[in-house]
């Protein structure tokens, strides 16, 4: 099925989620800056304020890549086998298929994603919070294109 793409621009400012409706998820808020109604399904933008440290398990995204940038704090990353520690200004590219995780490891951080195509992360985000090593986090994550394939990196 292919969405119509959004004719209209729009802007945002800090801390606005496009459609006023911020989702709370692990030790984030995210705010969609960009959303799969927007581009037809061709990708969404969200910026994540991260509060603690911690991020997601390593997981597999079977058909999005993603790309993280980070505006502030400190974040460490696994994208394969490679590791990236980034501050304000870096980021990283996290291909399709291939296993990724990231960790704040500062006490606030706020990291900007974007996934291409945008496939249900949306939809994923707004299912709820559940623990990141729970069998409900695995199965939210099937339900949405994606494998959880390890543990969460450690801060």
């Amino acid at each position: 099925m292919v969405m119509p793409v959004s004719s209209q621009p729009f802007s945002l400012a800090v801390d606005v989620d496009r459609f006023d409706r911020p989702v709370g998820f692990l030790n984030a808020r995210i705010d969609l800056k960009v959303s799969t109604q927007d581009t037809g399904g061709g990708m969404c933008v969200m910026d994540t304020i991260r509060t603690g440290r911690g991020g997601p398990p390593l997981h597999v995204h079977h058909a999005q890549d993603e790309w993280f940038f980070v505006q502030e704090g400190t974040f460490r990353f696994q994208v394969g086998e490679a590791t990236y520690e980034l501050g304000p200004g870096g980021s990283v590219f996290g291909p399709r298929g291939l296993p990724h995780a990231f960790v704040n490891t500062t006490e606030t951080g706020r990291l900007m994603i974007v996934f291409q195509p945008a496939g249900t992360m949306e939809a994923f985000f707004a299912a709820g919070s559940p623990h990141p090593l729970s069998e409900e986090f695995r199965e939210l994550s099937r339900q949405h294109g994606m494998e959880v394939v390890g543990p969460p990196l450690k801060p």
